[in-house]
């Protein structure tokens, strides 16, 4: 599939946000919960808002980019959604993708991609997840991505790792 912003290089302001991203994935992890963090920053480079995956409860919606997306919904004007972005520790599914545009928000910049991840799955030897891995290009076309970032999504894929492995013990 064509994914013309994958690769393009991030700026240290883009991997200080997506540092956190992972350090909340982190913490999700600890909790038992999918490891996935993200953080909705302003125009004026403010986080909004910044969630984890919650899905320990049973409910496989519970990740951080909806929880944005359905925050800056109530919180935020349609400019400034726009103007906003969204850092993720990993591309946005197509569930959350959907949200993010269907909502008008801005930028995405994440540190793993999604192709990254279904090629995790595979070398562990297990099938896909129950819906299609497409990336937020093809779900969202309109929506600016940047990513995957090579040093942190090396730290992604550890802790994506440790939970495969973790669900299957």
């Amino acid at each position: 599939m064509d994914r013309p912003n994958e690769g393009l290089p991030l700026g240290e302001h883009d991997r200080g946000h997506l540092r956190r991203c992972v350090e909340l994935a982190r913490e999700a992890l600890e909790a038992g919960d999918e490891p996935f963090g993200s953080l909705l920053v302003d125009a004026s480079g403010v986080v909004r808002f910044e969630d984890r995956n919650r899905e320990g409860g049973g409910d496989a919606t519970a990740h951080p980019e909806l929880a944005i997306a359905q925050w800056a919904a109530a919180e935020l004007t349609p400019d400034e959604r726009r103007a906003s972005v969204v850092y993720t520790s990993g591309e946005h599914c197509p569930m959350c993708s959907a949200a993010h545009a269907w909502v008008g928000l801005g930028r995405i910049v994440y540190a793993a991609s999604t192709a990254q991840f279904s090629q995790w799955r595979r070398e562990e030897g297990l099938a896909a997840g129950p819906v299609a891995a497409l990336p937020v290009t093809v779900v969202a076309p309109g929506v600016p991505v940047a990513g995957p970032d090579p040093e942190l999504s090396a730290e992604v894929h550890e802790l994506y790792l440790r939970m495969l492995r973790r669900d299957r013990s």
